[in-house]
């Protein structure tokens, strides 16, 4: 029986140690797609992004556009991508499926050329990281980029998987813009009311509101840049430019906060 080199053998055990999967919970059925059949996917090929957010400089990756791999996914859906540490992205199917404009892609970390770690004595972006390309065309922000992401599903809408983020039904309309800017920015992260998916930051309800602590303008602030009233650096939440969170959008996401402090839910938990 032939033996393989020895260079061979310890390809292939990288390899195998280095692949990951991406469980699918779809409309179409369950999947699960590993890194080499993600390499091969007929529509996989190289791209660049010119301004990746989470390494901050021009990236060049191997990638699948999305739409590709979301069987029976409709544009009135909702997806939420999950990454290792727990972060739940919450997206709407619609620019997901996009195939022109903003272009929602998969990139995929290949074992034999391994991505560059996020920062000193941090893990890479890999196995999968949702990039965009054209992202200016759809108001995509930043928390709309999940990186080592391992299982993508489609779920109910978050207002009706999470009624306790719900603001009141005659909230006022800056409050109701607020609760979008909620979803779109800081429920990958958090909780509110004990409600939502997220295993990474904080519960920004209980068992106290930021508005309820933060004084006068301190909180937008904060919002803006955390190291700058909290110099931590193990500090994980990025700040939000105004190219991200607009003025108005910001002062809409304080104005939910404000309101859901009287709409406390399970505070005794």
């Amino acid at each position: 029986m032939r033996r393989l080199p020895a260079f061979v053998l310890a390809l292939l055990a990288s390899t195998a140690l280095h692949a990951a999967e991406l469980r699918l919970e779809l409309p179409g059925g369950t999947r699960q797609w590993d890194t080499a059949a993600l390499l091969a996917h007929r529509e996989a090929q190289p791209i660049e992004i010119p301004a990746d957010v989470a390494y901050k400089r021009a990236m060049h990756y191997r990638a699948v556009p999305l739409a590709s791999l979301l069987d029976g996914v409709q544009p009135g859906d909702h997806l939420q991508l999950v990454a290792k540490d727990g972060f739940a992205a919450e997206l709407s199917a619609a620019p997901l499926l996009a195939r022109s404009g903003a272009r929602a892609w998969l990139a995929i970390e290949d074992p034999a050329a391994p991505w560059p770690p996020l920062g000193a004595g941090k893990p890479s972006a890999g196995p999968f990281y949702l990039v965009w390309s054209d992202p200016q065309l759809a108001d995509i922000g930043s928390e709309q980029w999940p990186f080592q992401v391992v299982t993508i599903r489609c779920l109910d809408a978050v207002a009706q998987r999470f009624p306790a983020l719900t603001p009141a039904t005659d909230a006022a309309p800056a409050v109701q813009a607020g609760f979008a800017q909620f979803q779109k920015n800081c429920l990958a992260c958090h909780r509110l009311n004990g409600a939502g998916d997220a295993q990474f930051g904080p519960d920004l309800n209980l068992p106290h509101n930021p508005t309820e602590y933060f004084a006068a303008d301190f909180l937008a602030r904060y919002i803006r840049d955390p190291q700058s009233l909290r110099r931590w650096p193990q500090g994980k939440m990025p700040g939000f430019s105004r190219e991200a969170l607009s003025d108005q959008q910001l002062g809409e996401l304080i104005a939910y906060l404000r309101h859901m402090a009287g709409r406390k839910v399970g505070a005794d938990q």
